[in-house]
């Protein structure tokens, strides 16, 4: 399972027009899902993700959490993060997961996070989304379990 995770101070995803997701400040999350994933990774990366420190604090330092600042994810489905270019000029999707074991375990992601006490909105899985964000600072990190 891989997650592209970026700061934000807002971001919101439209399907068709329309707006089905929005959050101001937190985290905005590319959400990818092999294979061979299971709850394990599920529930490592929504933990870890859940406690990072990525927010300043009054001495400008990165020590804050989503929970401490009142942060906020947009969480949104991204088997492209599986792509493999390394052979011809056209990505392959073999590493990606079929789309009923991807949905399962990206619902089961956000319910995770939704234990830790954080607001989760999400895009429309299997759909065609048009994100938008404003990415804060910018910070980007990508996450592997």
């Amino acid at each position: 399972m891989k997650v592209v995770l970026q700061r934000v101070k807002e971001a919101s995803v439209t399907v068709e027009g329309k707006i089905v997701g929005r959050i101001g400040k937190g985290f905005m999350l590319l959400v990818g899902v092999t294979h061979e994933d299971t709850n394990d990774e599920v529930n490592w990366l929504a933990d870890k993700i859940a406690g990072l420190r990525v927010f300043e604090d009054d001495e400008e330092r990165m020590n804050r959490s989503l929970a401490d600042v009142d942060g906020e994810i947009l969480s949104v489905s991204q088997f492209t993060l599986y792509g493999d270019v390394k052979k011809g000029r056209r990505p392959a999707f073999t590493d990606a997961a079929k789309p009923v074991h991807a949905n399962e375990l990206y619902e089961a992601f956000n319910e995770r996070l939704r234990t830790h006490g954080l607001n989760v909105e999400t895009g429309t899985f299997g759909a065609m989304m048009d994100v938008a964000l404003v990415n804060d600072g910018p910070v980007t990190l990508i996450l592997e379990k």
